[in-house]
């Protein structure tokens, strides 16, 4: 079922629940200036085993409202997104997963909107809480590629764009498939209309982001990726270090991407909540 979900201000927020209506909800959170489809269809089949598994669009991403320029938010603000699409969805409280920026959502969602947890789960991303190191520095070669985000590109520049971006997220531990990589980016373009990225998310405001997770009650599971390039080792145990009574799991290879290797593991961990 897709639905839209109406948040203050201008932006209006594409959803899909997919999976039994009867069943326990589950809210998955995509990262930075990447829309819901950017899941893998394997994924989301695997949880819906167990889930009514919620996607959507992100502002300025898909079929969500695109208005960044007019209308310029927080990264904060895309938590109360959350919220919104679980009440749009009819859900009074879910299962949380988030990747990357969705992984900060979640600790956001866990710290100030408790009682619409289930629980929470992030990955390839860094705490909040400002207690303890900073992030680690990306790779490089990925700065490099991110001075280049927003560039004017044709539809088959811009794949060539996401390829190699995924190509330097996945990391150097597991398989490579371009091929697999340019098909979800292809359902992402043709799902957004447009191979066009805002990258609004690399421009809104990061303020207002630390909180004191030690305060944090809602089960809380962090899985490590431990070849991420982006969030790199010691960022998730230093996360789980965060939350009292945290898990944290390890899927070996994984980096900041979500290759067919990783989705049996993935889909074990996030099925066992």
């Amino acid at each position: 079922m897709d639905f839209y979900a109406e948040t203050r201000g201008p932006y209006r927020l594409w959803a899909r629940a997919t999976g039994p209506s009867d069943a326990p909800a589950l809210l998955l959170i995509m990262g930075a200036n990447a829309n819901a489809l950017t899941w893998p269809p394997a994924l989301i089949e695997a949880l819906e085993e167990k889930f009514r598994v919620i996607v959507y669009d992100h502002r300025d991403t898909g079929r969500s409202t695109w208005a960044f320029d007019e209308h310029p938010y927080g990264i904060a603000d895309l938590a109360e997104d959350a919220v919104a699409v679980l009440d749009a969805a009819g859900v009074d409280r879910a299962h949380v997963a988030g990747m990357s920026m969705g992984g900060v959502l979640v600790q956001l969602l866990a710290a100030d909107h408790p009682d619409r947890l289930l629980s929470a789960t992030a990955f390839c991303t860094a705490a909040v809480s400002g207690d303890g190191p900073p992030m680690l520095d990306p790779d490089p070669r990925l700065l490099e590629l991110w001075e280049h985000l927003a560039d004017e590109r044709d539809r088959e520049a811009e794949l060539d764009w996401r390829v190699e971006h995924w190509r330097l997220l996945n990391g150097d531990k597991l398989p490579f498939d371009a091929a697999w990589f340019r098909a979800i980016e292809e359902a992402c373009i043709d799902h957004a209309g447009t191979p066009r990225n805002a990258a609004a998310h690399a421009r809104a405001d990061q303020s207002g982001l630390a909180r004191d997770l030690s305060r944090v009650t809602v089960p809380f599971l962090v899985i490590d990726a431990p070849e991420d390039p982006v969030n790199p080792p010691p960022n998730a145990a230093h996360l789980a270090a965060q939350v009292p009574g945290s898990e944290l799991v390890t899927v070996p290879g994984m980096g900041h991407a979500l290759p067919p290797a990783v989705v049996p593991d993935l889909a074990r961990i996030l099925r066992s909540r």
